[in-house]
């Protein structure tokens, strides 16, 4: 173990990070030492994320030289003129993004790759436009998207425009483990300069001109008056955010002043993540503050969006990204009659259900947009209308093939313009929406074990082997098994799936209720995702009530089950 540090400390260029491993050596914190040195950071679909410090299993200098080297050598042995077509480098405003974009380009120019390197702190979305823009054959994002501030991370894109899927991610894992036993190429100076450009303003006009095309309502004078709250939740959304609702008429916007500028340390916040509680207090304070309409906020690497709306009573209440995805559904399969929708498993059934009475393709993914992206570009005779994920992901269009929540923040904030020259607001048009589909409900909820005793495993492995054909005591239909790629039906029948296999369970009950259940990739848990349906006939507040005490009854009933059979 000391052997591997002193090895470690011999190829990092980072002076930081090479004192903090001798700093625990000197403290004998041989355990940290082990931590630090049990493996690497798994690269997988999602790249590399992890907390920045010294050694392979964290985030620093080394591993994204490394980990560049091994893009790098990846590329060149499978795309044709990957040296002249290049690659798109972005980075946030996370601590250490900059260095390791900075490092990233010059391990790339070091293989004699071009490389189109941000010039300054860019939004998610921008990178993957770019990598379009350009004809590059890969991108680097250099973000930890909503991740707490310790972290940071190295998301890759292929040449499609889209994250990587297999088998991209095990060939670049396995070009990365050959490059940490390797010297690693580095540009200097003069070889930097004839293969890096940089990319700015000029791309930000560009794809701001074709957000403006992504309008799904006619311009309206009412913008210039409609209020607006925003924060980039110290990230680097503001810039685009603003000017993309400035460009569409939208006079009244009012942002968070504390959270405007990028800051890698998200001092205002836990957790940059809107999802989180508490995490849109301020921009709601502020939308209170000012009269505003509406609520918005980004993620930090702003391809992420969350929409608050103020209620009949007043205040500021957050909407799920259900409920959002449904609204955008909603608008696009009414307005682009033939075009394509699309949703992923554990995202809500009414998606599906609203493309299905409109006549509209819908496809339904694994849990994660790269799929999403990959899915639609699998049927290129078919125009592309909407795609998102439940954790506040969206794009319209075929203009970025990831989240966007650039565009994202601008056509629903025009939307609900349109909504109020109908005389409604936003809860007014969900209501509108559950009144025709019913309401579709959703919830999560998670349970955390000790990993080292192998109840994950157990609970899984216990659930398999005793499928349950009652849950919380209503009758199940049927079974998905993803892993082994079939539905089982209560009678017996079996149907075979086209989906690629992920360990996730789905059981459909009786009365349209779903419950979804699979291990999370990264921590030790079990991840649950319920959805019940519930009919408006008569009172909606009424259907509303019914439905919040289903959901919650199904979802405790079932989490009193799963600690039983982990037990």
């Amino acid at each position: 173990m000391l052997d591997e540090a002193k090895k470690w400390i011999e190829r990092d260029p980072d002076p930081k990070t090479r004192n903090e491993i001798l700093e625990l050596e000197k403290a004998k914190d041989f355990d940290e030492i082990a931590a630090r040195f049990a493996g690497r950071l798994s690269f997988g679909t999602a790249g590399l994320r992890g907390v920045l410090g010294a050694g392979p299993m964290r985030m620093n200098r080394l591993v994204v030289r490394e980990t560049s080297a091994g893009l790098g050598q990846y590329l060149l042995q499978n795309v044709d003129g990957a040296q002249e077509k290049g690659v798109v480098v972005g980075y946030d405003g996370r601590l250490m993004s900059r260095e390791f974009a900075e490092d990233t380009a010059r391990v790339l120019t070091g293989l004699g790759i071009k490389v189109y390197l941000s010039e300054d702190l860019c939004p998610t979305p921008v990178v993957a436009f770019a990598l379009k823009h350009f004809g590059a054959a890969a991108g680097v994002m250099v973000t930890a998207s909503h991740n707490p501030p310790e972290y940071n991370g190295y998301k890759v894109y292929w040449g499609n425009g889209a994250q990587i899927v297999p088998p991209h991610d095990s060939g670049i894992a396995a070009a990365i483990d050959e490059a940490s036993r390797a010297e690693i190429p580095f540009a200097d100076d003069l070889e930097f300069e004839r293969l890096a450009d940089f990319f700015g303003r000029e791309v930000d006009d560009i794809y701001m001109a074709e957000v403006r095309k992504l309008s799904l309502v006619d311009a309206s004078e009412s913008r210039k008056d409609f209020a607006i709250a925003y924060t980039p939740m110290h990230g680097v959304g503001s810039k685009l955010v603003e000017r993309a609702l400035k460009e569409s008429g939208f006079e009244k916007v009012s942002v968070v002043p504390e959270q405007r500028r990028p800051d890698g340390l998200f001092p205002t916040v836990n957790f940059p993540n809107p999802e989180e509680p508490g995490a849109m207090d301020l921009v709601c304070a502020l939308a209170e503050s000012v009269g505003a309409n509406l609520a918005l906020a980004s993620d930090p690497d702003a391809d992420r969006l969350a929409v608050a709306a103020r209620t009949g009573s007043g205040e500021f209440k957050m909407l799920r990204g259900d409920q959002v995805g449904v609204l955008f559904g909603y608008e696009c399969l009414r307005r682009k009659t033939g075009h394509a929708v699309a949703t992923t498993i554990v995202s809500s059934q009414l998606l599906g259900v609203m493309a299905k009475k409109f006549g509209a393709p819908y496809y339904e993914t694994l849990t994660g947009f790269k799929w999403i992206a990959n899915e639609a570009m699998a049927h290129p005779d078919t125009p592309f209308a909407f795609g998102y994920e439940e954790a506040l992901g969206y794009t319209v269009g075929e203009l970025v093939r990831d989240k966007d929540g650039v565009s994202a923040a601008k056509i629903f904030a025009e939307l609900a313009v349109s909504w109020a020259d109908e005389g409604r607001d936003v809860w007014a048009q969900i209501e509108r929406i559950d009144r025709e589909f019913g309401i579709y409900l959703t919830g999560q909820r998670s349970l955390h074990y000790d990993e080292e005793n192998q109840a994950l495993k157990n609970l899984n492995n216990g659930i398999r082997a005793n499928l349950p054909w009652t849950v919380a005591g209503v009758p199940v239909d049927s079974i998905t098994d993803l892993e082994a790629g079939t539905r089982q039906w209560a009678d017996g029948r079996v149907e075979q799936l086209n989906l690629p296999k992920s360990d996730v369970l789905t059981f459909w009950l009786k009365g349209g209720a779903r419950i979804i259940v699979r291990p999370s990739g990264t921590e030790p848990k079990i991840k649950c995702y319920y959805e019940i349906v519930e009919p408006v006939a008569g009172d909606y507040e009424d259907a509303k009530s019914n439905a919040r005490n289903t959901l919650e009854t199904l979802i405790e009933s079932h989490q009193k089950e799963l600690g039983a059979l982990a037990n």
